[in-house]
């Protein structure tokens, strides 16, 4: 029996939804397969003179509400099958925030660490040669993700703006502010999280101060942290690839923060501050509220779910919930606040970019702030709701919310029984 793909992996989101609705078959045969994926292999100088290629791909999974929209991620394990699970995942999370936008994602793959600064820059602006006709401001918006910044996007619109022609700073967001980016993107999807705890916080019991554990202290986990500990929560663990640091009476941020900035593991602080070294493998178990995983996909799973002691997930990265570790969760009443909700603060700033460069105007930063809040309430909220009035969990809620909206927009367009009307 073949193994099941990744893809087919995220699809049970798809089919527990539809049990929930009453959508034409035409719908999930549309949302079962991605619309396009786009292969090549990249072809750079190196800088001793010697040429290299990678593999690179993009996806358009669904473009029935808008162009798409999704990152591009660096990284050596990066697959077809992976971007075309991303993909998907972003096309629920556009609908579920109402963005006029289907999913999309690409990914090189390579590990950017092992680049020179001007091997990755010649490497960004080659993945845009290659896929500058499937990419397009009304077409298919990329954006930062796993190992790409805001520098390497500002690489990649100038190297499409050369090749069209003309200035064209909405062809990707998550740029520098000097190149059209936008303020309040780099913090959006930490921001958003927050928001949403903050909202829901007295329907999930959140009550005064909290501990707060983070799997992952990139960006996001790093912003969530600040953000946390601002309102006087208390951060007690945090990992990054190099292993993890606890601390029952709270981490020194600003020292995790030095290390991180001088190129050092979270655990170049043990020993110091009150701080312990622990196994990265060991943070999903420690005591704490609320668990923020904000790494990679399936970092929670059947072999570790049991150990979680957090009363809420708040998932940062995408996908790090297995559907296994999801039912033992749910059969331990740890509430998961999903990732096409929770970690949707990216995309919507994103979307903000994109209107602004689009009309030439751009927001102040209270502005920006003031919208994502709204945004993410106002889904949030409905999506608590859902969950609450079917008995379902959340995520089955958000998947739910999402497809109603894309079943809308298809059978829009015609279905079976229409035509055999």
């Amino acid at each position: 029996m073949p193994e099941e793909s990744l893809l087919d992996s995220a699809l049970v989101r798809l089919d527990e939804a539809a049990r929930h609705l009453n959508v034409d078959a035409d719908v999930i045969e549309k949302l079962k397969y991605p619309r396009e994926t786009t292969k090549a292999r990249l072809m750079i100088r190196m800088d001793d003179g010697s040429r290299k290629s990678f593999l690179a791909w993009r996806c358009r999974y669904d473009d029935t509400r808008g162009p798409t929209k999704g990152g591009i991620r660096f990284h050596p394990d990066a697959t077809a099958e992976e971007v075309e699970m991303l993909a998907f995942w972003m096309t629920f999370k556009c609908a579920v925030m109402n963005l006029p936008y289907g999913g999309g994602k690409g990914a090189v793959q390579v590990d950017p660490r092992q680049l020179s600064k001007a091997e990755l820059e010649r490497l960004s602006r080659s993945y845009i040669q290659a896929f500058s006709r499937i990419i397009g401001p009304d077409r298919d918006i990329p954006a930062p993700d796993v190992y790409t910044n805001s520098m390497i996007m500002g690489w990649m619109a100038d190297e499409y703006s050369q090749i069209v022609g003309q200035g064209s700073p909405a062809v990707i967001t998550g740029k520098p502010l000097a190149l059209g980016g936008s303020v309040g993107r780099g913090d959006a999807t930490a921001r958003g999280g927050y928001y949403l705890v903050r909202h829901l916080a007295e329907e999930l019991g959140l009550a005064g101060k909290l501990r707060i554990a983070i799997q992952g202290f990139g960006n996001a986990g790093q912003y969530i942290a600040s953000l946390l500990a601002g309102d006087g929560h208390t951060i007690v663990a945090v990992s990054d690839s190099g292993g993890a640091v606890h601390a029952a009476e709270g981490l020194d941020l600003d020292a995790l923060m030095a290390a991180k900035n001088d190129g050092h593991s979270v655990v170049h602080t043990a020993g110091r501050h009150g701080h312990q070294a622990i196994a990265a493998d060991e943070l999903v178990g420690v005591e704490c509220d609320v668990l923020v995983p904000a790494a990679l996909e399936n970092m929670i799973h059947k072999h570790n779910a049991h150990t979680v002691k957090a009363r809420l997930v708040l998932e940062l990265a995408n996908g790090p919930v297995t559907p296994e570790a999801d039912g033992i969760l749910a059969d331990r009443n740890v509430v998961v606040l999903p990732d096409i909700l929770a970690n949707a603060g990216g995309v919507t700033v994103s979307y903000f970019e994109w209107v602004q460069n689009k009309q030439g105007y751009y927001w102040g930063l209270e502005e920006i702030h003031t919208k994502l809040r709204t945004i993410m309430e106002r889904e949030g909220r409905a999506i608590w709701q859902l969950s609450v009035d079917r008995g379902v969990t959340p995520r089955t809620a958000a998947y739910v919310h999402a497809l109603s909206r894309l079943a809308e927009a298809i059978e829009a367009h015609g279905t079976q029984s229409y035509f055999d009307s």
